[in-house]
């Protein structure tokens, strides 16, 4: 049941991706034969949805390779063999998540993505599994952030430990960890600022939040997950390389993507960062939220 209400959200979360490129894509596959200028159209679409040139062009060299070995008898069976492609490009195998109690997770990205609603479909899903959990308001930059925060928290049945608009967030950081174990929490969600990720003062405050962190367990952070704007498409894998250089990005949240006909920005982030998405996020309330399967995506971008 839990499987089948996944790959659902998970459908309608690629609605538009799928009806904007992914359904052109699959008529290609729809004749007896594949068609003269075949492999062009098919390269044009899926850099149209955003797969990128690079990605698209090994992804396709390895179809058509496969192709022209005679692995496939027919259109049928290369579709299957760029769905199965697709799927192995997606599945990248992270670092094991260390255990620990708080288990501690810093959440980044810039401004807009989507970061803050996020946290709350995130402590949804640990509620769900019975988990208690703290949020951490360590976007102290912006008071919006700090009561958009309490408002979510609010809403999900979170407490929120915030210090004033203004303050150290290295000192809401320790704050909130001490305030977790107190409190014997299962899981502690830690808010950052997200100003632009271009500015290096911004990342020198995640490295001194990251290092408050680690100094009251040294097991944590256990998981830095930045969260991206599906809708940003390819300007998503520069920020995510200047956020995995600061603070080590251990996964990915992929934010908004019912929001976009391009959802296909999944698969350079995934070949090119070689960093596991975890969760995808398709919608605006606290359920809509969904752990990232590989196959479920793929077989959503064909539904």
């Amino acid at each position: 049941m839990l499987n089948l209400l996944r790959r659902q959200k998970t459908e309608q979360g690629l609605q538009r991706t799928r009806q904007g490129w992914f359904q052109r894509v699959k008529g290609l596959f729809g004749g007896a034969t594949l068609p003269e200028g075949f492999w062009d159209e098919l390269e044009e679409l899926l850099i149209a949805a955003d797969v990128g040139v690079s990605t698209t062009g090994r992804l396709l060299a390895r179809v058509r390779e496969r192709v022209q070995r005679g692995e496939a008898r027919g259109p049928d069976e290369a579709f299957a063999m760029l769905r199965q492609e697709m799927v192995t490009l997606l599945s990248v195998e992270g670092a094991p998540v260390p255990v620990g109690h708080p288990h501690v997770i810093l959440m980044v990205g810039v401004n807009g993505v989507g970061k803050t609603t996020t946290i709350a479909k995130l402590a949804r899903l640990y509620q769900d599994e019975g988990k208690r959990v703290l949020f951490a308001a360590g976007d102290t930059f912006r008071a919006a952030a700090i009561e958009q925060l309490k408002q979510w928290g609010a809403r999900v049945g979170v407490d929120v430990i915030a210090h004033q608009p203004g303050a150290d967030p290295g000192a809401v950081a320790f704050d909130a960890m001490q305030a977790a174990r107190a409190r014997n929490v299962d899981v502690l969600i830690v808010d950052t600022a997200g100003r632009l990720h271009t500015k290096s003062n911004l990342m020198e405050e995640l490295r001194k939040v990251h290092r408050v962190i680690a100094r009251v367990d040294p097991a944590a952070p256990h998981e830095v997950l930045l969260v991206l704007d599906a809708t940003t498409g390819q300007n998503g894998l520069l920020q995510a390389q200047a956020f995995t250089q600061a603070v080590g990005v251990t996964g990915l949240i992929l934010a908004k993507l019912d929001g976009t006909a391009r959802g296909g920005v999944v698969f350079p982030i995934s070949e090119t960062l070689h960093l596991p998405l975890r969760y995808l996020s398709v919608g605006e309330q606290p359920d809509d939220i969904v752990i990232f399967d590989p196959e479920a995506f793929v077989e959503a971008l064909f539904a």
